[in-house]
């Protein structure tokens, strides 16, 4: 397969220039990207050690060792002896160049400069402080992603608090079932948003979960849509006289985020994330796979009740500007955020798969209206993304534009694999692991394999892994989300492929593989087929136990004026047959007008196979779109029939 992207010979990405330092700094002659991660892996120490060095990291005490072994992968520490502060490595700059660019729905527009953002931070810090924040206190947040939003969690993390958010569209119990388990000493919470055109008020779901939660309360208020009982003015914190406090120094591996599993078979696990661990995995991520410098604008379409806004936060400690958008990316027109893109000057554009793939569906060209003069890559993640999408982006939106999918998740708030401006693009594949993570691909007896598909794992600790999970004080749930399946092994629960490229093809989730007569399946290579077709606006696809076999259940959701005829169907199951095998083909295909997806947007198998097997539904607060259920219930009891 020829690659679909080169880099440029007169292209010197950072990445280049940090393994022409390692080579001179270890004596070493590495080539290329694959023997710099290999060394990498085989070195974690040197390789981390280094990293931390070249990262420049402030710190008011240096680590006195880089790793601290144990007995097992799980307890290992990473820089024991540290002391930093989260807050003020993601301030380091404090000039007039831009900080943060927001734009929203109604085209309002909002720029913050370093300087700026700072002492904005400094003065909300200072107020936090006068309410009792202090280390190791939970600030909660239910925010959408704002300039405000940005300047909570510098202020928290400021003082050593810990941060914790959940974006506004959330349900009452959603937002309990995450923020009752953390006790947090304050709230901040916005008092409405805006979605599609629409205002929405949240002033007496706040009100509920304050209560609930005991605490005190500062309240944005957003176009004054109502009132919160006994809050605090977000903007009374802004004009305090109050110098800004000192940044409270902390051990690398003491908390600075709370991120939640996406709680579709029980109550959200809290997952517990270092200040160093995070901070250098993306410093890395960002300036060394994305090669993001300050004079770069940097955008993903994210809430803030997914990882992916922590990720875009970090971007701050590289000191490039941070494009922030809240609202929905096809309103008032599928070409929003691809107008706010190029109006932005942004160079480096993050979105999910599903994204792109509406962009498709709706025939949108955004070349046609776009120059994108400074757009160099376009990142992808949330789901695996298809071959076509590739096609489509070079296609429609910018020719020989870097397409970097990565994965990774909010298990470790960071990536396993992602991409690299050294190596080339081939279409459908991830280019490559990330350095420093020993990422392998087993088959079922726990050997490594290549070019089959097989469990992604990681056998070797790494800095950004989770310090513990809340209210797991033994680490019994630590263990088994992760270290069940293998011993000693990070078990992600991805089923990938390594090719022969040295890339990366994500299949699906594991625990949603399909089997039919003992032939493993990933869904996403359902998907990717099934969705070519005009008639499909979305799919999803689910094993069903049958007559001691298993056989596949294919859900289509069609565009608005489309039945689901003999000929559709006939279209969908020869396209599979055709590009995928016969064993692809999915023995019922039934209409809905929807699909269960999770808060942070991605859809939920593991719900749909519950349904069909008429099993309960652990946590409906998980759903997004929880009205759905009835319909599939529905659809279920026809699946009771050959």
């Amino acid at each position: 397969m020829d690659p679909i992207w080169k880099p440029s010979k007169s292209r010197n990405s950072a990445m280049n220039e940090f393994m022409r330092e390692v080579n001179s700094r270890f004596k070493i002659n590495l080539a290329d990207y694959e023997e710099l991660w290999q060394w990498s892996t085989d070195n974690l120490e040197q390789f981390w050690g280094y990293w931390w060095e070249k990262s420049n990291i402030r710190t008011s005490k240096s680590p006195k060792k880089t790793l601290v072994h144990a007995d097992s992968f799980e307890k290992e520490k990473w820089f024991a002896g540290a002391k930093l502060n989260f807050a003020e490595n993601l301030l380091l700059f404090r000039d007039e160049q831009t900080a943060i660019i927001f734009r929203d729905e109604n085209s309002n527009r909002e720029v913050l400069t370093y300087a700026k953002l700072f002492q904005l931070a400094g003065s909300v810090a200072a107020e936090l402080k006068s309410l009792g924040i202090k280390k190791g206190d939970r600030v909660a947040a239910i925010m959408p992603n704002r300039p405000e939003t940005i300047v909570a969690m510098l202020a928290t993390t400021w003082l050593g608090g810990i941060w914790s958010s959940c974006s506004p569209d959330f349900g009452k119990e959603g937002i309990l079932e995450r923020f009752e388990q953390i006790k947090p000493k304050l709230l901040i919470a916005i008092d409405g948003y805006q979605f599609k055109g629409k205002k929405i008020s949240i002033c007496e779901k706040i009100n509920l979960v304050r209560k609930k939660l005991a605490c005190n309360c500062i309240v944005v208020n957003w176009q004054l849509c109502g009132s919160v009982e006994s809050s605090i003015s977000w903007e009374s914190l802004l004009n305090t006289q109050d110098a800004e406090p000192n940044f409270c120094q902390m051990d690398f591996n003491d908390p600075a985020y709370i991120l939640y599993s996406s709680g579709t078979t029980g109550k959200p696990k809290c997952i517990v994330h270092g200040i160093g661990g995070t901070l250098l995995q993306h410093l890395k991520e960002h300036r060394l796979h994305t090669d993001i410098t300050r004079e770069d604008t940097l955008f993903y379409f994210t809430t803030c009740g997914w990882m992916m806004w922590n990720w875009l936060a970090s971007g701050l400690g590289s000191g490039c500007t941070l494009l922030l958008f809240d609202g929905n990316p096809f309103y008032p027109s599928p070409d929003t955020l691809m107008q706010i893109a190029n109006d932005e000057n942004v160079s480096v554009f993050g979105t999910s798969a599903k994204y792109l793939s509406a962009l498709e569906k709706e025939g949108a060209e955004p070349r046609l209206q776009h120059s994108f003069t400074n757009l160099r890559t376009i990142l992808s993640t949330g789901s695996p993304l298809a071959p076509e999408s590739y096609d489509y982006i070079h296609k429609k939106i910018k020719n020989m534009v870097q397409i970097s999918s990565i994965s990774g998740g909010t298990d470790i708030v960071s990536c396993f694999a992602l991409g690299s401006p050294m190596l080339p693009v081939y279409r459908g594949e991830l280019q490559c692991r990330g350095l420093g993570m020993a990422v392998e691909v087993w088959n079922g007896e726990g050997r490594p394999i290549s070019n089959e598909p097989g469990e992604l794992v990681c056998t070797k600790s790494f800095p950004s892994k989770p310090v513990y999970f809340w209210n797991d004080p033994d680490g019994q749930r630590y263990h088994d989300a992760y270290f069940s399946r293998y011993d000693n092994i990070w078990c992600h629960g991805d089923w990938a492929e390594i090719t022969e490229n040295g890339g990366i093809i994500i299949s699906g989730r594991s625990d949603t593989i399909l089997n039919p007569g003992g032939v493993r399946i990933g869904t996403a290579e359902i998907y990717r087929e099934v969705e070519k077709i005009p008639a499909v606006l979305e799919s999803i696809a689910v094993g069903q136990a049958w007559e001691g076999d298993v056989r596949i259940i294919l859900f289509v959701v069609l565009r608005e004026e489309k039945e689901l005829t003999d000929s559709i169907q006939d279209e969908i199951r020869q396209t599979l047959k055709r590009n995928a095998s016969p064993r692809h083909v999915p023995a019922k295909i039934i209409k809905v007008t929807d699909i269960p997806r999770t808060r942070s947007g991605k859809i939920t198998e593991i719900v749909v196979k519950d349904l069909i097997h008429k099993r309960p539904i652990s946590n409906k607060e998980a759903i997004s779109n929880p009205e759905i259920i009835e319909e599939f219930k529905s659809k279920a009891e026809l699946l009771n029939n050959p």
